[in-house]
């Protein structure tokens, strides 16, 4: 931005008066001839900055139109430019992704097989602690099977334990059993049922 100047009948230079951004106004002040006011003054640039500016960005010797991005077509095989691990890699990653999309489906299609009918017929089973309802399981998800296997895995450890203590009372071991051990044997055939559900799911 060039500073305007304004020369008097004697040839004195004065910059001329401006006015601020809040309304108010500078003076005219006098300059000397030659004075170049800051902002024009041209930033000082060592001999390095000044060699890589004039540096030409190619090597010498290459045209211009060698530098044109060449587009390389892909080979059929995978990949350009990836080593061999990469390329087993994306592989393994492929595998895994279209293993978890059959799975998917194939959890979807036991969901629509297995009605809202078939659940309603054992509301007992539905009544205990570890009770989640199948249809609210995302099919979509990887994460519901394995979650589904836990339970399974949790109930028949629940089964087995309630089939070691009958065989305690019946042998013998424990002559009175407790409250606790009681309710436990009453769970049995609900945590049966529970656990037919959910390998129906399966």
């Amino acid at each position: 931005m060039a500073t305007p100047y304004v020369t008097d009948e004697t040839g004195g230079k004065y910059i001329a008066s401006t006015q601020r951004p809040d309304g108010t106004w500078r003076k005219q002040r006098r300059v000397k001839e030659g004075y170049v006011p800051q902002e024009e003054v041209p930033v000082y640039e060592n001999k390095y900055v000044k060699f890589f500016k004039s540096k030409p960005e190619l090597p010498p010797g290459l045209s211009p139109e060698a530098t044109t991005p060449v587009t390389p077509s892909r080979p059929e095989g995978g990949e350009t430019g990836l080593s061999k691990t990469a390329k087993r890699n994306l592989k393994r990653k492929e595998k895994r992704r279209q293993q978890q999309e059959k799975e998917a489906e194939a959890l979807s299609r036991t969901l629509d097989k297995v009605s809202l009918g078939d659940t309603a017929q054992t509301p007992s089973a539905l009544q205990g602690p570890q009770a989640t309802p199948l249809a609210a399981s995302d099919p979509s998800d990887s994460a519901a099977t394995t979650e589904k296997a836990k339970k399974i895995k949790n109930l028949r450890k629940k089964l087995r334990q309630v089939e070691e203590l009958q065989q305690r009372i019946q042998a013998g071991e424990v002559s009175q059993p407790s409250r606790e051990q009681l309710e436990k044997l009453a769970r049995r055939r609900v945590l049966e049922e529970e656990l037919e559900d959910l390998e129906l799911g399966l």
